[in-house]
């Protein structure tokens, strides 16, 4: 599907803090970005481009080896499979808890992705392959209510104490499922202070988002058992189901 500005002009209503923004993993160098000016981390570029900034990333503009990891672009050192790292940073208790991180971590394969483009949604230049929203608790619930609305999905949050960037780049993209994390849990993010704590990152797949962008336009945003007269509504869908209500 070709994402027009008025597909996404739905998330307007939200009125974010800060803009939504679009990833786009590449085999090939983009022609129409401009690559990013200065190294940093994984997790750094989504704060760089949710301040409205467009820009493509390639394995030189790393700083973390997390982020090449998750990305496919490179092994990490050994102290850190082992889980001696970790253990010595008293993320885990010990190496052999800290080596299981990887057992979890999701990961592109190798020779998969060479270049990684960012965008803020007010600028967005391509199709993202996963788009990320910084939210409030009540606007949380809006978005995951129009994943589950006309599928009954399930709402599922995966992380892991470290490597966070995997959970908001990668799974999405590899399983097609969406995915959020609240603010303040993960290491990386965490000790470079990059968010505020409490908010939650949601992070949904290309193949996901034409089927979210319509029903957010379709549902109703606040449940009728939300208004001012919801023990009343709630009474009467009772009553008309055959089922007296409580006193």
């Amino acid at each position: 599907m070709t994402f027009t500005e008025k597909d996404f002009a739905i998330l307007d209503k939200f009125e974010f803090d800060v803009q939504p923004v679009g990833i786009k993993f590449l085999g090939k160098r983009p022609d129409r970005a401009e690559r990013l000016d200065g190294n940093m981390a994984l997790c750094e570029m989504l704060k760089k481009a949710q301040e409205g900034n467009a820009f493509f990333a390639d394995k030189e503009n790393h700083t973390c080896d997390a982020g090449l990891y998750v990305l496919g672009q490179a092994e990490v050192p050994e102290p850190f499979i082992s889980g001696e790292y970790g253990a010595k940073l008293k993320i885990f208790e010990d190496p052999r808890s800290a080596s299981r991180l990887y057992h979890h971590i999701p990961k592109i394969g190798k020779g998969v992705v060479n270049f990684i483009a960012f965008s803020s949604l007010d600028r967005i230049p391509f199709e993202p392959d996963v788009l990320i929203i910084m939210a409030k608790t009540s606007q949380t619930e809006i978005l995951l209510r129009a994943l589950s609305y006309r599928t009954g999905k399930m709402w599922l949050s995966r992380s892991t104490p470290a490597i966070g960037c995997g959970w908001i780049y990668v799974y999405p993209y590899l399983t097609g499922e969406l995915n959020y994390i609240l603010t303040g849990l993960g290491h990386g993010m965490k000790r470079r202070k990059l968010f505020p704590e409490g908010m939650q990152i949601i992070s949904i797949p290309f193949d996901l988002l034409p089927s979210m962008l319509q029903v957010l336009q379709d549902m109703p945003w606040v449940l009728p058992a939300y208004e001012p007269n919801g023990p009343e509504f709630i009474k009467r869908i009772l009553i008309e189901l055959g089922i007296t209500p409580p006193q």
